[in-house]
């Protein structure tokens, strides 16, 4: 198939891509490089630095007799975005927009969103597709219109569309130098370079942690799949979901890490439990979980050993401060 993915720089889509590229088929894609590294680019890419929200520059890069297209890109800052939600949100919503106007224009046969738990916000886990999104942040609410405006669009214009509820992904490739977001990947970036991590609040919010390939199975299995035409489907694992406080442990105990992590204030509108149900990925792409957490940890450890420690980047201005945007942030702490 001739496929376009959108964020080919991520984690991400750098993973997808690749894996796509050794099944044979021919991948296209862009990414402005906010949040990934140059050296995921394979070189098999038809690779365009191109951002997702000019619409005259998708409509020129996206072939004629696009299969599919994984719309990966993403600011993926919920946390952040109650702080920047001029930044996120554009890059969210704008993005999304103008990619699936794209795709319409060129003919694009399928259209495949990445999505967010983000969506479900606060409702008692484990999420269900069938409950209302209620997201209660910037993010959760940007990811939740594009779905929105994907499915009028795709619906009106005869465009096949999946709308994919990653869990929170992690493993090689994804972004280690970021402040904001990748929990695991900042945990065992700072214990690598022997220094104390943050934890927010008491370190008992909840989460499912998915390894990359795991995912790129059910992603895959989606592209031709009449199963999974016009459903929102959620991925990841729901069999071991884990607090950040157990998290940072299996960090430290897989770097060999001995110092007491620093308990700072919550993040506003951090969601304290926030796992899915994948019975649906289970019985329509035929999900399965492979790896565990302490499994995903170290191959995640192995990958920033052999690409080195980096120092922090906060690459992203605040537009809100005040007294609740985290210490963290505002004094570069991370």
């Amino acid at each position: 198939m001739k496929v376009f993915i959108t964020g080919l720089a991520g984690f991400l889509g750098a993973s997808l891509g690749q894996r796509l590229a050794d099944d044979g088929h021919e991948i296209y894609g862009n990414d402005n490089l906010i949040g990934g590294y140059e050296d995921n680019i394979d070189k098999r890419f038809h690779f365009f630095q191109t951002d997702c929200c000019d619409l005259e520059e998708m409509t020129k890069i996206i072939p004629d007799n696009t299969d599919v297209i994984f719309h990966c890109a993403a600011t993926a800052y919920e946390g952040l975005s109650v702080f920047s939600p001029s930044f996120v949100t554009k890059n969210i919503f704008e993005a999304s927009v103008s990619t699936v106007t794209a795709s319409i224009n060129k003919k694009v046969k399928k259209f495949i969103f990445c999505s967010s738990m983000a969506r479900y916000g606060d409702l008692r886990s484990p999420f269900t597709e069938d409950m209302k999104s209620k997201p209660v942040d910037p993010y959760g609410i940007a990811k939740v219109a594009s779905e929105d405006v994907i499915i009028n669009l795709c619906n009106l214009h005869g465009v096949d569309w999946t709308i994919l509820v990653p869990h929170n992904i992690v493993g090689p490739k994804q972004k280690y130098d970021d402040p904001y977001r990748n929990v695991m990947s900042i945990f065992l970036n700072k214990m690598l370079r022997n220094e104390q991590i943050y934890i927010y609040g008491d370190g008992m919010q909840k989460r499912c942690f998915s390894y990359i390939d795991d995912c790129l199975a059910s992603m895959v299995e989606c592209m031709g799949h009449n199963l999974s035409s016009k459903q929102i489907i959620n991925i990841g694992p729901d069999e071991q979901p884990i607090t950040i406080k157990a998290l940072a442990e299996i960090c430290s105990n897989a770097v060999g890490h001995n110092q007491e992590p620093i308990f700072v204030n919550d993040r506003p509108l951090e969601v304290k439990y926030a796992s899915c149900s994948s019975d649906k990925a289970r019985r329509l792409l035929n999900y399965k979980t492979k790896f565990t957490v302490e499994e995903s940890v170290l191959n995640t450890l192995e990958y920033i050993k052999k690409r080195g420690t980096r120092e922090f980047n906060y690459h992203i201005p605040l537009e809100i401060q005040n007294h609740l945007t985290p210490e963290t942030w505002k004094n570069k702490l991370i």
